[in-house]
């Protein structure tokens, strides 16, 4: 007997998350085998591909914004995580402090060091630049130009002599009254001269971070060493700043929605979530619109969902009751992801693709070798 097969609508209806005024309904995925009788939901090499889409909004250095269409909830969230946890980059790791007589303690300036973002040369950081290899307990560690990145700060701060009797603002009244990121230098050695010069130099990526505040007669010399690490290690190797998704919202209007009460039905969502248009001659005429007699009126149709936060406003409204319906597509997930310099937003996420493969690789030669 062969399988049954619902229909299109059907198959639409399960993929939405019901969004209402007090609950939240629909939410277990019902795409594998089983969950329906006399269906057929068996994984599919040739369906998915079709299937899917990768839909690209925003595409900036440090900013990147995408759709992933089709895909399971599992497999969205494994992109994620890997994204945070598991790509790597450099960052300061070891602090060597010379003098340090701010008013900040040794071990909260290092943590504050730490979490500076870097940003370099892409072929030194990616190509050039190896994991440097922990030392066992009681053995020095091993330092060289392709595995640790030699920075120093050196700042005192000292009075001005030419400022105003009287002056109150410490940055006029002071030298250094404030060490920030962009004091920090690199010191490079060895072969890394080549790979991190002129534009490529590694420096953070922002300059205007502030590190500590000085005052006369006050110091901060020290030595770094960063190294290459992942985020699963200690935040501060993170490559990202954020990396979240959200399922693209649904927004159906059931029955029309006219004039003042479609100004009010449109202040209830964000700017450009609902438009106000006029209902036309050919509206007003179809028998069963709910338009008939209101030509000329202006109506509420929906002109962007996805700008929506699914607040669940007009849902608070009687003059809205069961005039919409509101939900969020479940295989629909709407990426943000923010770089904090050392990979470009879209490399970021074409990365995780890479692990999350090489994982699935693993796996498969450990299952082999299992079986023989």
């Amino acid at each position: 007997m062969a399988p049954y097969q619902p229909s299109q609508a059907e198959l639409d209806r399960r993929k939405i998350v019901g969004i209402n005024a007090e609950t939240v309904t629909d939410v277990t995925s019902t795409d594998y085998p089983g969950h329906y009788t006399g269906e057929d939901h068996s994984w599919d090499k040739n369906q998915f591909e079709d299937n899917f889409q990768v839909k690209m909004y925003k595409n900036e250095p440090l900013e990147s914004s995408f759709s992933l269409i089709g895909i399971d909830a599992a497999v969205s969230n494994a992109f994620r995580r890997i994204m945070i946890a598991e790509i790597p980059s450099v960052a300061i790791e070891k602090v060597f402090v010379q003098n340090n007589t701010s008013i900040i303690q040794d071990e909260v300036l290092a943590h504050r060091l730490g979490l500076i973002p870097l940003k370099g040369g892409k072929e030194g950081l990616l190509e050039f630049l190896k994991w440097y290899e922990k030392p066992a307990d009681g053995e020095p560690g091993f330092s060289v130009d392709n595995n640790t990145i030699l920075l120093e700060l050196k700042v005192e701060c000292t009075r001005n002599e030419t400022a105003a009797k009287g002056e109150t603002d410490p940055l006029k009244a002071y030298h250094n009254a404030h060490v920030y990121a962009k004091d920090i230098v690199f010191k490079p050695f060895g072969s890394q001269e080549r790979y991190f010069r002129d534009e490529n130099t590694i420096r953070p990526t922002n300059p205007d971070i502030l590190i500590a505040k000085l005052r006369p007669g006050q110091e901060i010399n020290l030595e770094m060493h960063a190294i290459k690490g992942v985020g699963s290690d200690h935040a501060k190797y993170s490559p990202v700043a954020t990396a979240s998704y959200r399922l693209m919202p649904t927004i159906t209007i059931l029955k029309p929605i006219l004039g003042k009460d479609a100004e009010k039905f449109a202040r209830c969502f964000p700017r450009g979530v609902i438009g106000l248009e006029t209902v036309t001659k050919k509206d007003a005429a179809k028998k069963g619109s709910g338009y008939e007699g209101h030509e000329g009126e202006v109506k509420a149709v929906v002109k962007d969902p996805m700008k929506d936060t699914v607040s669940r406003e007009c849902l608070r409204h009687e003059e809205f009751e069961g005039k919409v319906k509101l939900g969020r597509i479940r295989d629909h997930f709407i990426f943000l992801v923010e770089s904090v310099g050392q990979w470009d937003g879209d490399e970021l996420f074409i990365e995780s693709v890479k692990i999350l493969r090489h994982k699935c690789e693993t796996l498969k030669r450990s299952l082999t070798n299992m079986v023989r």
